[in-house]
């Protein structure tokens, strides 16, 4: 068995609706994204999954959020973008194009600042 991880960030605002605190006001982070893929088996050249498209895929959906107020932005007009509700988003926006028989999403963590993030799996 095997883990792939890639990583990268995205620049967003948010505001926490019903938060009671400063935090409920709009604000912005540097966010980070860490994406786990499990994987059985290598292919012929020893790969899980390629790192590049892996990374590919998880910009290409982060580019939604990238310089948003993250609160415009479906699902989260409606739902709360907390670091949580973004993790299980990112999950589920990646499992349909990651699972296979052989790889299968793992993990997502979303940071919204060092030190401070939340994980999604199933």
């Amino acid at each position: 068995m095997y883990d792939v991880t890639v990583k990268t960030g995205f620049a967003a605002a948010h505001q926490l609706r019903l938060y009671d605190g400063k935090y409920e006001n709009l604000h912005g982070h540097n966010w980070t994204a860490q994406v786990t893929v499990e994987a059985d088996e290598l292919d012929p050249i020893g790969v899980g999954i390629d790192f590049v498209k892996l990374k590919e895929m998880v910009e290409k959906i982060l580019s939604q959020l990238d310089y948003h107020n993250i609160n415009d932005v479906p699902p989260f007009d409606e739902k709360n973008p907390s670091a949580e509700n973004i993790a299980r988003w990112l999950f589920l926006e990646l499992k349909s194009q990651i699972n296979t028989n052989s790889t299968r999403m793992k993990r997502v963590e979303i940071c919204e600042m060092e030190g401070c993030g939340a994980s999604y799996f199933e």
